[in-house]
């Protein structure tokens, strides 16, 4: 794997090699999200049209893990090139799945984001800046409308069906929100396996981030075309299936 056999210097600590490569890229990935971030607003300031704006933030996605020691493979992609839009449903295990599904992802694709993050200064300003969607927990239809609208400009959707990122590993239960709102936008789920994610950052370690490989499985659209309310509950089981029987499997080699 990319960056496991670091020794250091002859005669050097092996785990002192591996604890400085950690805390250097820990700097790399914040100072790459910053730069990002106030490139993003610069750009918007100046007019820069959004499909740019959007491209430059791949490029830099791509960046951030390349730098990171972080390899990222993806598997699949021709099932969504040229079609959409989709709502695409990958699991959570890591802060990096954001930029690995960024960078990586085919397509002009948008983060579906609870409402909260949107009322920081900072952040909230970047992410709409890069055409991220509010989603408001309070308010489905509110929620399914603006996400409707970014259908409509030809916008794929992100929305990660486990609400959080798991803490253990495991595959968390699936809200029903993406799939009541893929429903009533008669729009293609697509499931989406992230792997390797946690190992290279795990949960609770303040932005570390360990080199090593990381896979994105796309599986084939699902229709939803003739589907209602009451199919919410079966979609959701039949793509977390999907999902968890693919996420046993090894990273391919």
């Amino acid at each position: 794997m990319s960056g496991t056999s670091q020794k250091g210097p002859p005669g050097g600590d092996p785990s002192s090699a591996e604890a400085l490569r950690v805390a250097l890229n820990r700097q790399i990935f914040r100072g790459m999200i910053f730069t990002m971030g106030a490139a993003a607003l610069a750009m918007d300031r100046l007019g820069v049209p959004k499909p740019l704006i959007w491209s430059f933030a791949k490029l830099q996605a791509r960046n951030t893990c390349r730098l990171l020691g972080v390899r990222v493979t993806i598997h699949g992609e021709e099932l969504v090139r040229g079609g959409g839009p989709y709502v695409f449903t990958p699991n959570h295990q890591a802060h990096i799945d954001i930029a690995a599904l960024l960078g990586y992802l085919p397509g002009d694709n948008r983060f579906a984001s609870k409402q909260e993050l949107f009322e920081e200064p900072v952040l909230g300003a970047v992410m709409r800046t890069l055409g991220m969607l509010p989603v408001d927990r309070e308010d489905a239809m509110k929620s399914i409308d603006v996400l409707n609208r970014a259908v409509e400009q030809g916008h794929s959707i992100i929305i990660f069906p486990e609400g959080t990122r798991s803490r253990d590993g495991s595959l968390l239960p699936f809200k029903k929100g993406a799939f009541v709102a893929a429903i009533e936008m008669a729009r293609p789920v697509v499931p989406v396996i992230l792997k390797g994610t946690r190992r290279v950052m795990p949960k609770g370690g303040y932005l570390s981030v360990q080199p090593g490989e990381v896979e994105i499985v796309v599986k084939p659209p699902i229709p939803t075309q003739g589907l209602g309310y009451d199919d919410r509950d079966r979609l959701r089981d039949a793509v977390r299936e999907i999902i968890a029987e693919e996420f046993t499997r090894p990273i391919a080699a």
